[in-house]
């Protein structure tokens, strides 16, 4: 068995903001999460939530994308190497939605840049830990 392997994926938020006047020049932000849900038999569900915006006026352009993904796991990973392998089968594909839409919608492509995923601090909640399970 492979690590991870994506069975389905499904765009679950997509909105698209772009209030601006022709020609304007903005610089743009990111915020990326990424959250995983165990379940039993070797599934969890990934859910990637992206937004790029104009750093000074986010609420007149912006794109925000909610994406989750069904993954089966190999049951002897640990669960933060599952998060990081389901987030790498996840991200480009968020990525290339973004880029899509925003190319679609008549203005540059917004490439959403790449996010190191294995340098970042991973939280892990365990609602059965609070129940004494």
């Amino acid at each position: 068995m492979i690590p991870v392997n994506l069975k389905a994926y499904k765009v679950t938020e997509l909105s698209f903001r772009n209030n601006h006047e022709n020609g304007f020049k903005t610089e743009l932000d990111k915020k990326v999460s990424y959250m995983v849900k165990y379940s039993n038999n070797n599934i969890c569900n990934g859910t990637l939530t992206a937004e790029m915006f104009d750093k000074n006026n986010p609420d007149k352009f912006g794109i925000k994308l909610v994406l989750s993904g069904i993954f089966e796991f190999d049951n002897s990973l640990i669960k933060e190497k599952v998060h990081i392998l389901t987030f790498k089968e996840l991200f480009p594909i968020g990525r290339s939605i973004i880029a899509t839409t925003s190319c679609n919608a008549g203005v540059p492509p917004m490439i959403l840049p790449n996010v190191d995923i294995e340098s970042e601090t991973i939280c892990r909640y365990d609602p059965n830990a609070l129940n004494g399970g």
